[in-house]
């Protein structure tokens, strides 16, 4: 029997991310996402945004890619990304009714910055595409379908230790 879980979403974080370390240097950013549902509306006969809310985990992982830090460095309440991941189905007990409680949320696996900076840091408004840790420096990334042309854009290199941190339009 086929099994596919699998999350594509474009939308908007409602606030900033919360971000938790753990003792064994493991790193999580919990964010609260909001993605539209066009519905017609009945009485009116107008189309209609209607949000869902949504709660993304992303972890830096071990090997690979530490979405929790490209989250938590470059993802602020308001900014529209798209995201990619599957579903999980986390149950807990209240502790005050003692009722099994249980939520659906989306564990990240892929991230992609939509807008460019409110200061104007990329004029022509492309996207911006983060790619794992063990890729080249500065590799080419194309626009998402759907979001307007085919033109190439630089991924930002990572600052090296000990020289600060440098502004990385995107």
């Amino acid at each position: 029997m086929a099994n596919l879980n699998k999350v594509m979403l474009i939308g908007r974080l409602t606030k900033d991310p919360e971000v938790r370390t753990f003792p064994s240097g493991g790193k999580v950013a919990n964010i609260r996402f909001a993605v539209n549902n066009r519905v017609k509306n009945q009485q009116t006969g107008q189309w209609e945004d209607k949000p869902v809310y949504l709660d993304v985990k992303a972890y830096n992982r071990e090997t690979g890619r530490k979405l929790a830090d490209l989250v938590e460095t470059y993802l602020k309440r308001g900014h529209q990304a798209y995201i990619e991941g599957h579903l999980v189905l986390d149950e807990w007990d209240d502790k005050d009714t003692g009722q099994k409680r249980s939520v659906l949320r989306v564990v990240l696996e892929d991230l992609q910055f939509l807008e460019p900076k409110a200061d104007g840091g990329n004029a022509e408004g492309g996207a911006r595409q983060a790619k794992p840790t063990q890729a080249p420096a500065r590799a080419a990334v194309a626009r998402p379908a759907g979001n307007g042309g085919g033109e190439q854009y630089d991924e930002p290199e990572a600052p090296s230790s000990g020289q600060g941190e440098e502004e990385i339009p995107f």
